[in-house]
């Protein structure tokens, strides 16, 4: 019996999967949506987790330049480099003034406007990029914008048009939480 109990912790051991305890869902795998300036920028690209892994390095600025506002945001996933998917996610505005609370419209870059793109490296002597357009549009939601703390955060998603392939790719689930510059 002693040698029969034995087996079955053996075996028992062995069906043991470190990886159990890793999160099946793609959306639980981004870093949760904070307003805290945690230096998060993260989202899903046709249902895959892109993830900025710089620590909150990415560039993030609202400033008032030309007469008028400018945001501008971006995250960059080195894991999507030479895939076809972007390995770079941009947010902007042109001109255009942010609020908390508030929710753009992601459309063409022109001035007056927000838009949301992606920057694709093929190879070190290939990089193209895709922007929103008024066919391949989004939403970008400012959640919290602190002038004293300087925090930002926020969450997207849009469509855009792959540059080689003529592919839809989707950005889902996108929230992003920092300082920026004025």
């Amino acid at each position: 019996m002693k040698k029969l109990l034995l087996i079955a912790l053996t075996l028992s051991l062995y069906a043991c999967n470190s990886d159990d305890d890793k999160p099946q869902n793609p959306v639980e795998q981004l870093p949760k949506a904070t307003q805290t300036g945690e230096g998060i920028f993260a989202c899903l690209v046709d249902g895959k987790p892109f993830i900025d892994k710089s620590g909150g390095w990415f560039n993030c600025f609202y400033q008032y330049v030309d007469d008028g506002w400018h945001f501008g945001i971006h995250g960059i996933d080195e894991s999507f480099e030479g895939t076809l998917f972007p390995d770079s996610i941009i947010l902007g505005t042109t001109k255009k003034k942010i609020s908390e609370g508030g929710v753009l419209q992601l459309i063409e870059i022109s001035e007056g406007n927000a838009s949301g793109g992606g920057g694709f490296t093929f190879s070190i002597n290939d990089s193209q990029s895709s922007s929103t357009n008024q066919e391949y549009t989004g939403e970008l939601t400012i959640t919290k914008l602190d002038f004293e703390s300087y925090i930002v955060s926020g969450t997207f998603w849009f469509d855009i048009k792959h540059p080689v392939t003529g592919d839809t790719i989707k950005i889902r689930e996108g929230r992003f939480d920092t300082f920026f510059i004025m």
